[in-house]
């Protein structure tokens, strides 16, 4: 199930289940996720599955950053960032099925929603594939909405909203068959998710092989090929986000022994609905692994996010000890006092970041900054003068601002998945070269939100006594070499509505080590009749270059990368002035213009 939510509200729990802020990047990887979901034919064959997209729509920016919180955003807003990466999936990569958000638009719950769910979705953009249900969301316009008293009420609102499949059983769907006979439901509506619900089956073969086969799942999960295949999306999603006086990556031969640290080193971390791997590395491991007998290695805990088991399904969430946390880092002090450098793990955990889906068993957060005493544990890690290098594993952005100033070296490795020990420590040795980038802005404070990059120029006017600025930006990462950016170009100068340009700029390698560099192109409508984002992502591609080399990097705008919509909510090129901006991230640019005139 893709989640193309756009995560522009880090104090919402499922942030961690979302690929970013951006809707252009959130479509690019929802595109992806869907052909390995479903394949590429019309069919789906026996290895692939419905890629079910959710949660449609304007889920991941609730009022507060409190799951299933209203959306309050007006239409233009929603068409214009919200709903852009289902439409993308649906277009071109013929998503087969869609699921609801819980939240209400409007005040109409999601699931009751004609305007969503038909206008939008059936009629504007021919969708015809499946609708199903979140999990209780049909009931639950009787029990968190109030807008119905009884299953007949939400079942009628579903079905006449185009909801084909209540999950996960059919609690208020029962009532359709007396709500038809009553002649409170047309029949045909009825027919129609009937023939859409057959028509999928039809399409996943089940009428002919109704089972899947179990030895054959067993003998093609956790292979070797996929363990390589985790192994490389950990090494690609590894970002470095500062490394004063080239602390990384750290040299094996000048190190005897190496402190381990903190509440996220010795447990693999996977985030929630993420099952059970059967496998899993941790960074603590991922060392021991990569020195083998070369060097020693200490660990201490040095404190807790919560006294709880990090059990993302148990509602119970216990704080960590204060008591207990001050001998722990006491420990941690002995323990990297004896040892040449320091990798302390922090963050946050399975139970401080999840899907919020009850009054019982929360997730949301109103404070971004590290829970507990995390910030005392690398203050007094650092005291110690001993080179510390700092991880981060989480699944939210986190204001880390006294370890952003103080760290010299900062990895953020987000979920890495089973294989991420390993992946970490040959970032951390310089077996692999990081390049990943932030998918989303890491804020100074919660008071800054919102802060997704793609702001309008009216929205960061400042505040008192405080840097605007976000830590850091969308699309930042460094690297263990250097780049740099020539030669910007655009081609041609002027072009009507209906043409296109190419951006191209020369890209080298400047340092001594190969690496990738993820080149990322802006645009700016300088004006037009509706205010505009001061910069909005049309493109990036990663690229490899050896030492000295240099490439040509291209892209083309045309006029789905131009549109927008007008004042009249039609999707319109205007003649304008456009500036496009190259660079590693979405502040550091060059930039160039072009003109289109109608």
């Amino acid at each position: 199930m893709p989640v193309i939510d756009l995560a522009r509200d880090p104090r919402w729990g499922r942030t961690e289940e979302t690929y970013g802020e951006d809707p252009y990047l959130v479509s690019r990887m929802g595109i992806a996720a869907v052909k390995g979901l479903q394949g590429e034919g019309q069919n789906i064959d026996a290895d692939h599955v419905l890629a079910t997209l959710k949660h449609f729509a304007v889920h991941s920016q609730p009022e507060g950053g409190a799951n299933v919180g209203p959306a309050l955003y007006s239409e233009r807003a929603i068409r214009e960032s919200f709903l852009v990466p289902f439409q993308a999936a649906i277009d071109e990569a013929h998503a087969r099925t869609i699921m609801p958000s819980y939240n209400e638009l409007d005040g109409v719950p999601n699931h009751s929603n004609v305007w969503l769910l038909r206008d939008v979705l059936r009629k504007e953009w021919g969708f015809d594939g499946l609708v199903v249900s979140d999990y209780f969301a049909i009931d639950e316009m009787i029990q968190k909405h109030h807008i119905v008293t009884d299953c007949a009420g939400a079942a009628k609102y579903a079905i006449e909203a185009g909801v084909d499949i209540e999950l996960p059983y059919g609690k208020c769907y029962a009532e359709l068959p007396a709500l038809v006979r009553s002649g409170q439901v047309p029949e045909a509506l009825i027919n129609e998710s009937a023939a859409r619900v057959l028509r999928a089956k039809f399409e996943l073969g089940l009428f002919d092989h109704p089972y899947v086969d179990p030895k054959r799942a067993d003998a093609v999960s956790n292979t070797p090929a996929n363990q390589q295949l985790a192994l490389q999306a950990a090494h690609e999603a590894i970002t470095l986000l500062k490394n004063q006086n080239n602390l990384l990556p750290l040299d094996l031969s000048k190190t005897k022994r190496i402190a381990v640290i903190g509440p996220n080193a010795a447990d693999v971390h996977l985030g929630g609905y993420s099952g059970e791997p059967g496998r899993g590395v941790s960074i603590l491991q991922g060392i021991k692994d990569k020195v083998g007998g070369k060097v020693e290695v200490l660990y201490a805990e040095g404190c807790r996010i919560t006294e709880s088991k990090p059990d993302w399904n148990a509602d119970k969430t216990v704080p960590a000890d204060p008591a207990l946390d001050q001998k722990r880092i006491a420990e941690a002090v002995a323990v990297i006092q004896k040892a040449d450098v320091g990798i302390v793990v922090v963050g946050e955990n399975e139970q401080t970041v999840r899907e919020a889906w009850a009054d019982t068993h929360l997730g949301d957060r109103d404070d971004l900054n590290l829970l507990g005493r995390q910030d005392e544990l690398v203050k007094q890690l650092l005291a110690t003068g001993k080179p510390l290098v700092v991880v981060l594993i989480h699944g939210r952005p986190n204001s880390i601002n006294f370890i952003a100033e103080n760290a010299p070296a900062i990895l953020d490795g987000w979920y890495l998945g089973q294989e991420g020990g390993t992946a970490l420590a040959d970032v951390l040795f310089g077996d692999y070269n990081p390049a990943g980038r932030m998918p989303i802005t890491i804020p100074r404070s919660v008071g800054q939100l919102p802060d997704h990059y793609y702001m309008k120029p009216t929205a960061k006017r400042g505040y008192l006594f405080a840097d605007k600025s976000p830590l850091y930006p969308f699309g930042f990462g460094l690297s263990y070499t250097t780049f740099s950016y020539t030669n910007l170009r655009v081609a041609p100068s002027t072009t009507p509505a209906s043409g296109s340009v190419t951006v191209q700029i020369d890209v080298t390698n400047t340092g001594k080590r190969a690496g990738d560099e993820v080149v990322q192109l802006y645009i700016r409508d300088e004006v037009s009749s509706v205010t505009r984002p001061v910069k909005e992502l049309r493109g990036f591609e990663r690229i490899s270059l050896k030492p000295g080399e240099t490439r040509t990097v291209a892209f083309t705008l045309g006029t789905p990368a131009l549109q927008f919509y007008n004042r009249d909510m039609k999707r319109v090129v205007e003649s304008a002035k456009f500036t496009v901006m190259v660079g590693p991230n979405s502040v550091d640019l060059q930039s160039a213009t072009f003109e289109v005139k109608q």
